[in-house]
């Protein structure tokens, strides 16, 4: 008789998961078909919006006989009298005061909204203020109407302070002008940080500018980036007001490339040289911040 110690207890029987089953061909078939429909389609839209961009990139390089023959002529041959007429070789205009005063209008705008708008969207956000839904919504106002309307109170108001065909006004009206939409994107970005590092800093002892400098601005840095490239894009490309505002010393690029359009009709060739050239700043703009600004638009999407 074996005693219950010598008695081995057979082992458990280990389960090995079953393999999935391989989908069947059809599936397989339905799903690449499908991958390479939507790929289709994603070159086309690309295509469909990066045409126009191309087609004036064609144009700049053509003489305007080339550029103005019906239907347009593709293997027209190439050259840079466009480029040549945009930085002044047979005008003797030089193109550098417009495009400095864009730059200078644009960067000193771009600066002024985000060193105001912080301020009010940190106090829209986190700080629990009265009714603060109405400040969104007259700041939201502000946009509804149309800046035809404006004109002419600006223009009078320029007039009376001597701001006509001043960059420093300009400067003034594209800061007041991307101000709303600033505050409103900052303020999205700034809800969704944590309330307990703000506590944290407050307990620590930190002021509010140390709270804003060295606690919030290195986690808002992605959508900082985001609202200062939107308010820098949208004061470069404004004419109409530097049209009413400016005259010659305080002309802008966009004023300065409608001075290409004459009555005779041969001017688009030039017209495209020039707007290639305008767009270069943006397009290094949005290129150098691209990370940023997707990660900005991004911010809070996700919880």
């Amino acid at each position: 008789m074996r005693s219950p110690a010598s008695v081995v207890e057979p082992a458990p029987a280990t389960t090995t998961p079953a393999a999935l089953p391989a989908p069947p061909v059809h599936t397989r078939r339905r799903r690449s078909g499908g991958h390479l429909l939507l790929t289709a389609v994603t070159w086309l839209l690309a295509l469909f919006f990066a045409g126009p961009g191309l087609w004036m990139l064609l144009t700049s390089f053509h003489s305007e006989a080339d550029a103005a023959t019906n239907p347009p002529s593709l293997l027209a041959p190439l050259t840079l009298s466009g480029y040549g007429e945009f930085f002044g070789a047979n005008s003797g205009i030089s193109p550098v005061r417009p495009l400095v005063n864009s730059l200078i209008a644009s960067v000193g705008s771009t600066v002024m909204v985000l060193v105001l708008a912080l301020p009010a969207a940190y106090a829209l956000s986190i700080k629990s203020i009265v009714k603060w839904r109405d400040v969104l919504f007259f700041f939201l106002s502000t946009k509804m109407m149309p800046i035809v309307a404006a004109l002419l109170p600006l223009y009078l108001l320029a007039n009376y302070i001597g701001g006509l065909d001043k960059i420093w006004f300009l400067l003034i009206v594209y800061m007041v002008m991307n101000l709303p939409i600033a505050v409103w994107m900052l303020r999205s970005f700034l809800a969704d940080v944590p309330v307990e590092m703000i506590e944290a800093a407050e307990i620590d002892g930190a002021s509010l500018m140390t709270t804003l400098r060295r606690v919030l601005l290195p986690v808002i840095l992605p959508g900082m980036a985001a609202t200062s490239l939107i308010c820098f894009i949208f004061s470069w490309n404004e004419l109409l007001v530097a049209r009413v505002l400016t005259g010659v010393s305080a002309q802008t690029a966009p004023v300065f490339l409608t001075g290409f359009v004459s009555s005779q009709g041969l001017f688009l060739a030039k017209v495209c040289a020039a707007s290639m050239v305008i767009s270069i700043p943006v397009l290094i703009a949005g290129l150098t911040a691209q990370d940023k600004f997707v990660q900005g638009l991004t911010l809070g999407a996700v919880k």
